[in-house]
Parts: C-alpha cells; structure tokens; sequence
C-alpha cells in the first residue's frame, strides 16, 4: 500500500503502528499531518462504533484510506469503566497522569480479582472505495497500586500483563506489540493487507 493515514495525533500509537508497519505501507501520515481534516467526536457506545466513525469521517475528508482505532481499558470491579471513555476517564482535558490516578482512586478499594482488566482494540480499515473492515484485539491483566516503567503511555504503568512480571510500561517495544490488544489488532490488520 502506498499511504495509508492512521486516524489519531497520538504519537504513541504511531509509533507503534509505524513499527508494526513497517514494509508494508510506504507512507504512514497521522492526522496532524493534515491540519485540515475535522475532528471526530467519539460519541459510539463501543470501541468499534468510535473506530468506524473516525475511519469513515477521516477517509471522507481525507480520500485516502485509513486506518483508526479506539481502544481501552475495561476493568472488571468498575463495570467495564472506563471503557470508551478511557481516554478521557479524568475528564474531557484529562492527560494520562490524571487518568491513572482517578484509576488508583477507584480501585482503592477493590480486591484482587476486582482488579482483573483488559485491553481492549478495536481498529477500523476504510477506503475510499468502499471497503470497511474491523479488527479486534484483548490482552487480560490486573490493575497494580503503584505506577512502573517508562515506556508506552496510557495505563500501560499500571497494567501488570497476566502471565508477566512486568507492566504494559516495563515492556521492551518489539515485545509489547507483539502481545498488546493494538498489536493483535494490527497483525489481524497485516494479515488482511497481504490477502487484499
């Protein structure tokens, strides 16, 4: 593929994306590339309602095929909170910081298996001529008491990954891709490019 535009300004995800990518698609651009295109608002009950809309709304405007995801957390004590609202969980201007501690303030008083989460991807290939394709991805953890690593972003310090002794943070990259929920999702993804 010769470009493809992954719907997000997260430079996180594009790295990752880029990394998971590489070879197969000669130009990756993400939105801020195109200071132009709308902004989505993410209004869907589901992840895959939220990835399909800002697929199609970027490839309407864009008229390159593209590539968006909306993924997060769902913790099993707080009734799949924050889900959809991972990224905005501490409030609309929230950074990650600020989810992570609301996270810790709502798990406080949670037990162990309370505290069992997932990762949850769902991401949305659009193109300009019609096609609409959508991916998924989970990876199971438990939520930690106290932040560790420094890399990835998110909740990734706070997610002990379940068969690991380390966080989604404490990670090497090549590593997190190859098991995260958005690295499952981008490999299902691959697989559909080398078919198409």
């Amino acid at each position: 593929m010769k470009q493809l535009l992954v719907a997000t300004r997260n430079r996180g995800k594009i790295k990752e994306i880029r990394a998971l990518l590489d070879g197969l698609v000669e130009e990756i651009l993400c939105v801020a590339d195109l200071p132009d295109l709308p902004e989505t608002v993410e209004d869907g009950a589901t992840f895959s309602d939220n990835a399909l809309k800002k697929a199609r709304e970027a490839c309407l405007a864009s008229g390159l095929p593209v590539l968006a995801d909306d993924s997060g957390l769902v913790v099993n004590g707080l009734g799949g909170r924050p889900g959809v609202f991972s990224a905005r969980f501490a409030g609309s201007d929230a950074d990650d910081g600020a989810n992570n501690r609301k996270l810790l303030q709502e798990v406080a008083g949670l037990t162990q298996s309370e505290r069992s989460a997932a990762f949850v991807c769902s991401m949305a290939f659009v193109s300009p001529d019609g096609v609409e394709q959508l991916f998924e991805g989970r990876v199971a953890g438990t939520i930690i008491d106290q932040p560790r690593g420094g890399h990835g972003f998110g909740y990734d310090p706070l997610f002990l990954v379940d068969g690991y002794q380390q966080t989604m943070a404490e990670l090497p990259l090549d590593e997190k891709n190859r098991i995260s929920h958005r690295g499952q999702a981008l490999q299902a993804f691959k697989l559909y490019l080398g078919r198409a």
